[in-house]
């Protein structure tokens, strides 16, 4: 297998060779930082890495893992089978506007949320299909996303996203609609001389309890050694 085609964790490995969007360092701090609870619902789990990351973080928790693409099912579903977190993860095999219906009528709901939402709203559309809907918010706009969590999540839950900086006005302006308030933002920085490349955010459905936690981070430092921060954030997952 091309070493591009498999990633290893400390618990667990991700086989990618049919996904449209790899393991990346997204995902890698969305996972290590997002909030959980007993009920977690991953959407659009793509390889399933942020599924594993939450059923190992969070040791009693069921996870439901939600994917629409047919090729990053593949990859997800063997990423479940070989993991021993393979009895507490679903994968259904959905889009979320149709999984939504059913869990509303079935009355399903979540404590946390946890999605690396598409998010190019302004850019060209990708040649192929499966990186068209992994990264495009035309599959799944902002707004039937923020709805539909608020919908499946109980009160107090949590919805935990990773979004870049020129989207976050208007993802937080749908979240704020759908019944959210912005309980933390982790402002990603790749270099301290850089501006922030990513907003790692928990949102509560709910009335606010209390100002958003605003901190700032930085993956590398000046000399572009990585960050104790970063390791630390990391160490129970990577090698």
């Amino acid at each position: 297998m091309r070493k591009k085609d498999f990633f290893q964790f400390k618990q667990f490995h991700i086989h990618q060779e049919h996904a449209a969007m790899k393991v990346g360092t997204d995902s890698d701090l969305l996972g290590a930082l997002a909030a959980g609870g007993k009920r977690i619902l991953d959407v659009g789990t793509g390889t399933g890495v942020l599924a594993l990351m939450m059923a190992q973080r969070f040791t009693g928790a069921k996870v439901t893992a939600v994917e629409i693409d047919d090729n990053a099912v593949l990859d997800a579903k063997l990423n479940f089978e070989e993991s021993k977190f393979a009895s507490r993860i679903t994968l259904v095999h959905d889009s979320f506007q149709h999984f939504l219906l059913e869990r509303m009528t079935e009355g399903t709901q979540f404590d946390s949320v946890i999605c690396n939402p598409p998010y190019f709203d302004r850019s060209l559309e990708c040649p192929t299909l499966g990186r068209t809907r992994a990264r495009h918010s035309s599959s799944l706009p902002f707004s039937v996303l923020a709805e539909g969590v608020s919908r499946l999540l109980c009160e107090g839950g949590t919805f935990n996203v990773c979004i870049p900086p020129d989207v976050l006005s208007d993802f937080n302006a749908e979240c704020f609609m759908a019944g959210f308030w912005l309980r933390d933002n982790y402002n990603i920085k790749s270099v301290p001389e850089k501006g922030t490349k990513r907003h790692i955010l928990i949102y509560q459905k709910g009335i606010a309890e209390a100002p958003t936690q605003e901190q700032l981070f930085c993956m590398r430092n000046a000399d572009k050694t990585v960050s104790e921060w970063y390791k630390e954030t990391l160490k129970e997952f990577l090698l």
